[in-house]
């Protein structure tokens, strides 16, 4: 149990404490030594993903109908928490499992189920999703890309940035306007395989101010042919409520992201401060930096309880999109300011890229921003008062 804990939440049972452990020994026997490489290369190898598919990590919360492992999300926090604490970046399993793998278990048909969900728990299908688009950020009913139905299939046509997995998947849901002059109600989700498909372009992998690991990168969509059946949802125009009724579970992953780097940082900090010497003594025997991670401790204990408690509500179904917002934006301004806290610390080493404190100062910054930025979440909160 993390000592920034209270007790063991409500939701995690001894199996998942197993499973915890489990998940433990995997990222670092299989994974950490290959970050420094991941790193310099800009992206993730394939055979990580179809390691982690032989292991059962990946679809954990899918039906094992469909190749998942029936799990619920109490797993995939558990994934995401180890993931963090073993320092694997740019590993893009949480979005895969928690993210593109539940749109279609929720609005595929059965026969798109069976087609996709077990080639994703093995990992020779690699998911992404395609939201964002150069100069539309967070307004996702201004997209510009279309899919245009032309006899039995579907045309794609348009551009999207900043796309997680963009080198390496091969399944991606596309976020398009089947009626150009149609808002909200014109946008679909469009599943496009990349393998062999004419006319898709992967363009940079974009050079980021941290995730090193993590391949990012724009897509192109060129007349892109794909068949009417690999629309999701039963008709077109449903795409912006579908995207509605998942943003909670992707913006509450994201706070689990950040409370696991909380941790994290804070263990990091308290290893390195009883260690490193200053006047003769460690810098843990000063009262500033007693002060400074007493403060950090709390907050992080107070976090972590609001995230256990966000994550059996989302278990149970009753996770709404304001109180997921809040879990989204509080846990991310705190792990900026946690992490910045830390790293002061450290001193002139925590300004070091061999040191994880900085690397987790440059990882974190994204956080305030994806999967809506934190002032689109006040918005949301605000209009639940």
């Amino acid at each position: 149990m993390s000592a920034l804990q209270l007790e063991r939440p409500v939701w995690k049972t001894d199996d998942h404490v197993l499973f915890e452990e489990e998940a433990a020994k995997f990222f670092k026997r299989e994974l950490a030594p290959h970050v420094e490489s991941w790193r310099e290369k800009g992206c993730v190898d394939r055979w990580a993903w179809e390691k982690a598919g032989e292991a059962g990590l990946l679809c954990m919360s899918m039906p094992e109908a469909y190749g998942g492992a029936g799990g619920t999300f109490a797993h995939e926090q558990i994934f995401i928490e180890q993931q963090v604490a073993a320092g694997i970046e740019g590993f893009g399993a949480a979005l895969h499992n928690c993210i593109v793998a539940p749109y279609i278990e929720a609005y595929g048909t059965e026969e798109q189920k069976k087609r996709w969900l077990p080639k994703m728990a093995t990992g020779e299908l690699i998911g992404a999703i395609a939201m964002t688009e150069p100069g539309t950020g967070s307004d996702l009913q201004a997209v510009r890309t279309t899919a245009l139905k032309v006899g039995n299939q579907y045309v794609v046509n348009g551009q999207k940035t900043f796309i997680t997995n963009g080198q390496t998947a091969n399944l991606i849901i596309v976020v398009c306007k089947t009626d150009p002059k149609e808002g909200a109600r014109g946008v679909s989700l469009m599943v496009v395989e990349t393998d062999g498909a004419e006319g898709f372009e992967r363009g940079r992998n974009l050079k980021k101010m941290g995730n090193k690991a993590q391949d990012t990168s724009e897509l192109f969509f060129n007349e892109v042919k794909v068949p009417t059946e690999n629309l999701l949802g039963p008709e077109e125009g449903q795409g912006f409520f579908q995207l509605m009724e998942q943003l909670p579970q992707e913006r509450h992953q994201i706070g689990v992201q950040a409370m696991a780097a909380i941790e994290r940082a804070i263990a990091l900090t308290i290893d390195y401060v009883k260690e490193r010497q200053a006047f003769g003594r460690p810098i843990l025997h000063f009262q500033n930096t007693q002060f400074v991670l007493a403060e950090c401790k709390a907050k992080a204990t107070m976090a972590r309880t609001f995230v256990d408690y966000c994550t059996e509500q989302l278990i149970h179904g009753r996770l709404d999109a304001p109180t997921a917002s809040m879990s989204k934006m509080l846990l991310s301004d705190l792990e900026n300011e946690i992490i910045d806290k830390c790293l002061q610390l450290f001193g002139g080493y925590g300004y070091m890229d061999e040191y994880p404190i900085s690397r987790m100062y440059a990882d974190a910054r994204v956080q305030r921003i994806y999967g809506g930025t934190n002032e689109i979440m006040k918005l949301l909160i605000a209009r639940s008062l």
